[in-house]
C-alpha cells in the first residue's frame, strides 16, 4: 500500500493497450511527469497498465523491460496487469499467434505472474467514484456466477486477483472474440466491450464502475460504432484521447484502448483521476 505525504494530492493515470508500441509509451509517461530513461515516477502519481503490453508494435521485448524496471523501482506504483496476449505465455493458448516474443520477455512475463506483480484487477477509489480496472472488463454474468455478486470494486479486485493467484482458469474464460457464442459471464481478459461487457449490464444495476482496454465500442479507425442500438445510445467517444463512456444505471463503463497496431495511434491518452485513497489490488 503506497501513502502520500501531507499535501499531495495523489493521482492515478490507466493506460490502455500498448502492444508493442514502445515510443507511444514513452510518449505517454513524460505526458504524465515520469521519466522513461531514469524509471522515476513523480510522487503523485500511480500508473495501473491494463495489459496487452505485447504483440502486434514492433518493440514488445522493450516495452516489458521498461515496465519491468518500474514494477522493481516503485513497486506499488506501477500496477501490471494481465491482458490476453500475455496470458497466452501463461498457458492460455487459446488463439493463434505466430508472431512470438523471445524467450527473455516471455520468461519475465511469466515471472511476473508467478510473483504476484502482474494482477486481473485494481480498484481505484476516486474523487468521481469507485472503479474497477480489468483487462476486457467484468461481465454481469461473471460477477454473479464467479464472484457472488461483491458490492464494491475492492472486494470485486480482490476476488479477481485472489482466483488470478488460485490458478482458476476461468479469469480467462473466452467469449465471442474467439468465435464462441456471445456470452454475459465471459472473462475479464476476454469479454467483448460492444456485444458482451456493456450488453451484460443492460438488466442489472451495476454495483461501481468501470476501466477497461482489450477492445473499444467504436471504431477508431472510421469513427463508426458497434454494438446494438442500446450500445450506441449510451455511449460518448472521445476521439483526441480514443476514450469511450457507456453510462449505465449505477454507474460507467470507460474504454481506454486505443488499438495500436503495427503503428500506433496518432492520438492517445491514459485516463486519469484524483484518488482519495490507495489502488487496491
Amino acid at each position: 500500500m503506497v501513502r502520500f505525504g501531507i499535501g499531495v494530492t495523489p493521482r492515478v493515470a490507466v493506460i490502455g493497450d500498448v502492444h508493442g508500441q514502445l515510443a507511444a509509451l514513452r510518449y505517454e509517461l513524460v505526458r504524465l511527469g515520469a521519466d522513461p530513461h531514469t524509471g522515476d515516477l513523480p510522487d503523485d502519481l500511480t500508473v495501473v497498465q491494463v495489459g496487452d503490453i505485447v504483440h502486434r508494435g514492433p518493440h514488445s521485448g522493450g516495452v516489458v523491460m521498461l515496465i519491468d524496471r518500474y514494477l522493481r523501482e516503485q513497486p506499488g506504483r506501477w500496477i501490471q496487469l494481465v491482458g490476453n496476449h500475455e496470458a497466452f505465455y501463461l498457458g492460455d493458448r487459446s488463439f493463434v499467434w505466430t508472431d512470438r516474443v523471445d524467450g527473455d520477455t516471455a520468461t519475465t512475463v511469466q515471472r511476473w505472474w508467478a510473483e504476484g506483480s502482474m494482477h486481473v484487477a485494481a480498484a481505484l477509489p476516486t474523487t468521481v467514484g469507485d472503479y474497477l480496472v480489468t483487462h476486457a472488463g467484468l461481465t454481469a454474468g461473471f460477477w454473479r456466477a464467479a464472484l457472488d455478486m461483491p458490492t464494491s470494486a475492492a472486494n470485486a479486485a480482490t476476488a479477481l486477483n485472489r482466483l488470478g493467484a488460485g490458478g482458476a482458469r476461468k479469469v480467462f474464460r473466452p467469449g465471442a472474440m474467439l468465435g464462441r457464442r456471445r456470452s454475459g459471464s465471459a472473462g475479464p481478459v476476454w469479454a467483448d466491450a460492444a456485444d458482451e461487457l456493456v450488453p451484460s449490464w443492460f438488466q442489472a444495476q451495476m454495483p461501481f464502475s468501470q476501466v477497461h482496454g482489450h477492445c473499444t465500442v467504436t471504431d477508431w479507425d472510421t469513427g463508426l460504432p458497434r454494438g446494438s442500438d442500446e450500445v450506441k445510445a449510451n455511449t460518448i467517444t472521445n476521439p483526441i484521447a480514443r476514450h469511450e463512456v457507456t453510462t449505465l444505471r449505477g454507474g460507467r463503463i470507460i474504454g481506454i484502448d486505443p488499438c495500436h497496431g503495427a503503428a500506433a495511434a496518432p492520438l492517445w491518452a491514459a485516463w486519469e483521476a484524483a484518488l482519495v485513497g490507495p489502488v487496491i489490488t
